[in-house]
């Protein structure tokens, strides 16, 4: 079966030990956990630093590369949206700036594949560079596993019955 690669990247306000990022870093380890123990979960990229983020340059400066697999949108968009997360996800305006277009990508991947920092930067890069296709897509605009575009909940609302 295969499973949901997500990940999205953020430019960071501050260097990560500026009192500004406090909040943020505080936040980390409980919405790791959070996520970890998440229905769906599957992994998702760590690194040696304390704080376990991805902190990539992105041309402007640093940024926060968040990477992890998930058994199917459902359960991604469960913890995004309607967990702990989504009320930090609300307040990214603090700790994070508008970061060039696309900032998350999806894609499928094999069972127990378990994606690169490259790998996520590519498929940002041809999201951005051919919309959202089945090898990258974007929250709004998804594909199946064997590519096909899923519809909308809107225009699946609007079908005449």
């Amino acid at each position: 079966m295969p499973e949901l690669a997500q990940a999205n990247v953020a430019s960071l306000r501050a260097p990560l030990d500026d009192p500004r990022m406090r909040g943020f870093l505080t936040a980390l380890a409980p919405i790791h956990h959070l996520a970890e123990h998440s229905d769906g979960f599957l992994w998702r990229l760590r690194t040696g630093d304390d704080h376990g983020l991805c902190v990539i340059r992105d041309g402007t400066g640093p940024a926060f590369l968040n990477l992890s697999v998930w058994r199917d949108y459902r359960s991604l968009h469960q913890f995004v949206y309607r967990s702990r997360h989504g009320d930090l996800l609300r307040q990214r305006d603090r700790w994070f700036d508008t970061t060039r277009q696309p900032s998350t990508v999806l894609w499928w991947v094999t069972t127990g594949e378990r994606p690169t920092a490259d790998d996520a930067t590519h498929r940002l890069r041809h999201l951005g560079t051919y919309g959202p296709t089945a090898r990258a897509f974007s929250l709004r605009r998804q594909f199946t596993a064997s590519g096909a575009p899923v519809a909308s909940p809107r225009s699946r609302s609007s079908t005449p019955r």
